[in-house]
């Protein structure tokens, strides 16, 4: 096992979710590696971190009470007969699920909000994600480059990187740029940029990734989360902002990187 192998089994290592063959070679591995003793604890704080302040997310009251409304509503009306036609039956997560897509619509919302088998896929790399966010906040590392100038942040990526990340100037919309960083995620470097709005930090991380993908929205321990892929990368801004001026950032940065300067 080298330092490079283990840092894919971090996360399960930690949680206890490795087989016991596989945790007795971890342990072995960092008796003589202190690089790995030291990355294992930074995870194990963040890991604590993130438990001991985070909030769960809760839907808010007036979305409660417009599904409820709904559901009433559909119920008076037969609204199984509907959902029959769309092949749901009586599968009631299905009908919950169908009810929350029509208050969505309703609202006039572009963002998609992951399903089932989606959260589920992402749900590591959501993780991550938080975890990043947590640490550049809790280790005072938010930038390995400094300045709010787009032309001195990419250029500082040349060399570190396999791929240039696109760097947006959002200042006059409110989301001034503070710097970039280095970042991992995913099993591979990521360039991480970081933005402020007031006083919140938004980090944006990126890596290449083909396809092309509409906005989704993700929340975790209190932080929410919003993904995308354009034009072979792929983006995801984590903050403690709330999900509507999160959803601005994005919608201002998704313009920009579609009509670059």
């Amino acid at each position: 096992m080298n330092t490079a192998h283990i840092g894919s089994l971090i996360s399960p290592y930690i949680d206890g979710e490795l087989a016991a063959e596989k945790s007795a070679e971890v342990d072995r591995h960092l008796e003589t590696c202190e690089a790995c003793r030291a990355l294992v604890e930074s995870e194990r704080r963040v890991s604590a971190a993130v438990r001991h302040h985070g909030e769960r997310f809760r839907a808010p009251a007036h979305l409660k009470a417009r599904v409820l409304s709904e559901v009433e509503r559909r119920s008076r009306r037969s609204a199984w007969s509907d959902l029959r036609m769309l092949g749901l039956g009586w599968n009631p997560v299905a009908l919950a699920a169908s009810l929350l897509l029509a208050v969505m619509v309703s609202s006039g919302g572009t963002i998609a909000y992951l399903n089932g088998s989606a959260e589920e896929s992402k749900a590591p790399l959501v993780r991550e994600v938080v975890a990043g966010q947590v640490r550049s906040l809790m280790a005072d590392h938010l930038t390995d480059v400094a300045s709010s100038d787009q032309h001195t942040v990419k250029p500082w990526f040349n060399g570190k990187l396999d791929f240039s990340p696109p760097v947006v100037d959002l200042t006059t919309e409110g989301f001034p740029l503070v710097g970039g960083r280095l970042d991992y995620l995913d099993n591979r470097q990521v360039a991480a940029l970081v933005y402020r709005h007031r006083q919140h930090f938004i980090n944006l991380f990126i890596w290449p990734e083909a396809g092309e993908e509409a906005p989704r929205a993700a929340a975790q321990q209190g932080y929410n989360l919003l993904y995308f892929k354009h034009g072979g990368m792929e983006y995801w801004a984590v903050s403690d902002l709330n999900a509507g001026d999160l959803k601005d950032f994005v919608a201002h940065l998704k313009s920009a990187v579609e009509t670059p300067a």
